[in-house]
């Protein structure tokens, strides 16, 4: 309950979809989903069945008006019932534990089809980089892959990163969680079977904002997958009537972190912004993305985003202003 409600106060204003363990639309979030009914159907049983003798010797064996209260015959060792309580505890544990290796072999183990999509994510304080090596793109927080099916399987690889401390990727309906280490190199992969829009988050605390480095993962039809692609290997709209903008932009503070291809602007601290306009949220999915949105994150991104490492630039009114209007023009 507490997570559900950190998911719908974290995430951008609007209707949003819900993440949900319960929802899966991937191979390996349905290994996980089927070993939780496994796991809780035993417990539940196990439950059910302690519960339900304590509660029947409790109102069998009750102290009554009539009884004295002197202590009851003590019998000691029973060899039938100590081999039941310890032999069969034994046996659940064991299948449990068979039952959840073969799992995590099963998704570990998967063979990568010369399909596969690669993507490397790199998880940053706070945001996510999307890199894809066979189209060249870099996107950010918001990770497009493929549609994959059984007759024409398209699972996307993810290699997992970290700039700076632990984070955990983690889209339930698509996989399980999996931590980005510094110095270190994890892997991940989905086949999701149904198009959508898939939310997540980091997983694991990794600084004031966690709570607020979110993502979302959409996953497209092989032809909308195509025109996105396509677009994002577009280099930077060039458009003279925002040329103010675009010289505020390269002659202050902001192309040092950040990259637009086409222009001088090759910083590599923070996202990628050639093609800004065309996600749909702002700071990591912590609100939408509008031009009144983005004027005020430019203003000051801790209003939507307290203690996110972006500062603010100190632009007069005229140079935010301008500086908007460029960057809305990034499609």
């Amino acid at each position: 309950m507490f997570a559900f409600l950190a998911w719908q106060a974290a995430f951008a204003e609007g209707p949003q979809p819900t993440p949900s363990i319960f929802a899966p639309t991937s191979t390996p979030a349905h290994l996980i989903y089927d070993l939780s009914l496994f796991v809780l159907t035993i417990t539940g049983a196990i439950f059910v069945t302690v519960a339900g003798l304590l509660a029947f010797v409790i109102f069998r064996y009750r102290q009554r008006g009539e009884d004295d209260t002197s202590e009851p015959a003590q019998i000691y060792g029973s060899t039938q019932v100590e081999l039941a309580w310890t032999v069969i505890p034994v046996l659940i544990v064991v299948v449990l534990f068979l039952t959840t290796a073969r799992m995590i072999f099963a998704i570990q183990d998967a063979p990568k089809p010369k399909s596969a999509l690669d993507v490397t994510v790199v998880g940053h304080q706070f945001w996510w980089e999307f890199n894809y090596p066979k189209f060249g793109i870099h996107a950010v927080n918001e990770l497009h892959v493929p549609l994959s099916n059984p007759q024409s399987p398209t699972p996307t690889f993810l290699k997992l990163l970290s700039a700076d401390v632990i984070h955990s990727f983690w889209v339930p309906q698509l996989a399980g969680k999996t931590d980005l280490l510094p110095n270190n190199v994890n892997e991940l992969w989905v086949d999701p079977q149904q198009p959508g829009v898939y939310v997540g988050q980091c997983a694991q605390f990794c600084g004031v904002q966690h709570a607020k480095m979110l993502l979302r993962v959409y996953v497209d039809t092989p032809e909308n997958f195509a025109a996105w692609v396509k677009n994002q290997q577009q280099p930077a709209v060039s458009d003279a009537s925002v040329a103010a903008g675009r010289h505020v932009f390269e002659t202050q503070a902001c192309m040092n972190c950040h990259t637009i291809t086409g222009t001088a602007a090759t910083g590599r601290f923070g996202p990628d912004l050639t093609h800004l306009m065309s996600r749909d949220t702002l700071a990591s999915g912590a609100v939408t993305n509008t031009k009144e949105n983005l004027h005020e994150w430019i203003r000051n991104p801790d209003t939507f985003k307290v203690g996110s490492l972006m500062p603010a630039m100190q632009l007069n009114d005229q140079q935010l202003d301008q500086v908007t209007a460029y960057l809305a023009t990034l499609k």
